[in-house]
């Protein structure tokens, strides 16, 4: 199961390699780092962009390559690499642990306000 969702810096914007791409007006680059973490997450994929998704995330290999360039990717076989994926984004574990916690929590909720009790099942 992939992520739900995931984190983008709100300094993003000010990143040195984000501003050496938008000084060489590869905007198209910008665009693709930004679909890239989403399709990475939503596939479960942890960071890696295997090349075949290139044009589901706007991007060619020009933009791949523009992308290494500046470090945000790393080459690897298959694809790339997300730099620092791991170090901002929660694994699969994670946001799984959480999404069952959230849903355990709001199951008591609504058997407590509507005085409805049925034995919670610990999911993980």
């Amino acid at each position: 199961m992939g992520l739900p969702w995931v984190r983008l810096d709100s300094a993003f914007a000010r990143n040195h390699k984000v501003i050496e791409l938008a000084h060489q007006r590869r905007w198209q680059a910008i665009v693709s780092y930004t679909a890239a973490l989403g399709y990475s997450g939503e596939h479960g994929l942890a960071g890696f962009v295997p090349e075949s998704c290139l044009p589901f995330i706007h991007g060619t290999k020009a933009t791949a390559s523009q992308l290494c360039e500046v470090g945000l990717w790393l080459a690897v076989p298959g694809g790339w690499n997300i730099n620092d994926w791991d170090e901002y984004q929660p694994t699969n574990d994670e946001a799984e642990r959480r999404r069952i916690k959230a849903q355990t929590a709001a199951r008591a909720r609504w058997e407590k306000r509507n005085g409805t009790v049925t034995a919670l099942r610990q999911e993980a």
